[in-house]
């Protein structure tokens, strides 16, 4: 079995497939497979404090967090813009999460500096790695934590890193292809330093609950106007060898109206990638990517924020 690494962008250095990237998307949709996300950094925060602490600095409701349950949060600026991303879970005593590669030392400087008398404590974890586990997909040891994946039919698991796994290996690739075709927008991928929640359907959000950095943001664009981009599923033209790059120009007419973010061609759906638009881009524009044209599936409601009237 032929083993291929990705040799640029954020995930370089992992497995970009082994062999048939095609067949590994199926065996992740059937709940089967192995795949390394080493590159994710992984933190804990331990301390009785740790959930109510969370909740006061996230965009996320974590004071009534289950142990076991999986939760997306995201840290904003004073404006509202997406800075980091916490995937974690609570296993009682300690909360685990992973970000994006490269943003972990930043991140765990920005929250031990927001500790002050609160009863927490921060650490990265170099020792951790995060692994995706198919459900049909068992481990010799169980691991340290996991959580449920967005992604496909597994689990993310937090293991000691190079500990041997017995499963089906599979790559980058069918884990990206299964992403983007379920929607599921990544922090620093397919955002950018601009992106507020709203633009990416809110996701680790919760809009019900208390003040927290960059709320006032959310909360008026949620209940007064409408954000100004909005997430698309694109399905590129299959006939073009090439997919597009991360970050370059989607195009309509002669303006640019936004950017794509991943890209990778499904096993089913051929051509796809996620990209961000012009919230005024009509629904059923024909898009270009530099020579690809592309069509739109509607992830972000162009309209959202019109349904909800303000309390006066």
């Amino acid at each position: 079995m032929s083993e291929v690494l990705v040799t640029a962008g954020p995930d370089e250095g992992l497995v970009w497939h082994h062999g048939d990237p095609m067949r590994e998307q199926r065996t992740m949709e059937a709940g089967s497979g192995v795949l390394r996300l080493s590159n994710r950094p992984v933190l804990t925060v331990t301390g009785p404090d740790r959930l109510g602490w969370l909740h006061s600095l996230t965009s996320q409701h974590l004071t009534g967090l289950r142990p076991g349950e999986a939760t997306t949060a995201l840290i904003l600026s004073p404006n509202g813009h997406v800075e980091h991303v916490l995937h974690g879970v609570d296993d009682g005593t300690t909360f685990w999460a992973w970000t994006e590669p490269g943003r972990g030392e930043e991140l765990v400087g920005w929250l031990q500096r927001m500790v002050f008398m609160t009863r927490v404590e921060v650490s990265l974890r170099p020792d951790v790695e995060v692994l995706w586990v198919g459900r049909n997909t068992a481990l010799v040891d169980g691991g340290l934590v996991s959580r449920h994946s967005a992604v496909a039919d597994g689990r993310e698991v937090f293991l000691p890193r190079g500990q041997l796994v017995a499963g089906e290996p599979v790559g980058v690739w069918a884990h990206e292809a299964l992403r983007i075709a379920a929607g599921v927008p990544r922090i620093g991928v397919d955002t950018d330093h601009k992106t507020i929640p709203n633009e990416i359907g809110l996701i680790g959000t919760h809009l019900d609950k208390g003040c927290y950095r960059g709320q006032e943001t959310v909360a008026r664009v949620h209940t007064l106007g409408r954000p100004p981009r909005r997430l698309v599923q694109l399905h590129l033209d299959g006939s073009m060898d090439s997919l597009p790059e991360t970050g370059s120009p989607v195009v309509h007419g002669d303006r640019q109206v936004g950017f794509v973010g991943g890209a990778q061609r499904h096993h089913e759906l051929g051509p796809i990638a996620l990209a961000l638009v012009k919230r005024n881009v009509p629904a059923d524009a024909e898009l270009q990517c530099g020579e690809i044209s592309a069509s739109q599936e509607i992830l972000v409601d162009p309209e959202v924020g019109l349904h909800v009237r303000p309390r006066l």
